[in-house]
């Protein structure tokens, strides 16, 4: 039997959620985060092997719509002005972009929007699209290796559970 060996370092796992961000480098960093509707882009420069990532809800439903998408495009300004801060050459990022499910069917296209806008975003300011995986009826456990661009989604296949209501109970009392 082969011992481990005593070179390797143990990886270096940073979780984002919802609105953050995170910058790494190093082939033994990983950023981490769980996808529903929300959208996750992944960009990294393979020349100087630093990327990071985001995890953004770009476009929503609700009476606050305006103030989410705005988060959006900061989230994705945040992301690429943090990874120049780090050397990166714009023109060298590579992107991907993971999330934007259709969580309860019906309701809402958010999901598919978001993954729209980050296209279009990634389309405007010149970054390459070269993967990812939008869309679906399944949130996603999403890891991104920043120093190699390496990534790996997970489906997430829990059922909600269905809430039933008790009964009623009849009784001889009406209440108005």
């Amino acid at each position: 039997m082969n011992a481990p060996s005593q070179n390797r370092k143990a990886v270096q796992k940073t979780y984002i959620t919802q609105g953050q961000h995170a910058i790494s480098q190093g082939e033994n960093n990983v950023i981490a985060t769980l996808l529903g509707s929300c959208v996750s882009a992944c960009l990294w420069d393979p020349v100087c092997a630093v990327g990071g990532m985001n995890h953004v809800l770009f476009i929503d439903d609700s009476s606050n719509a305006s103030e989410v998408f705005g988060h959006g495009v900061n989230g994705m300004e945040l992301l690429i002005n943090g990874l120049v801060q780090r050397g990166v050459n714009r023109r060298n990022l590579q992107a991907k972009v993971f999330g934007g499910a259709s969580m309860i069917a019906g309701l809402s296209d958010a999901g598919a929007r978001n993954g729209e806008f980050v296209l279009q975003f990634l389309e405007a300011e010149g970054i390459a699209h070269v993967g990812g995986d939008l869309g679906g009826r399944s949130a996603r456990r999403l890891e991104f290796w920043p120093s190699t661009g390496r990534a790996r989604a997970r489906l997430v296949n829990e059922q909600v559970p269905t809430i039933k209501p008790k009964p009623v109970q009849e009784s001889d009392i009406e209440l108005f």
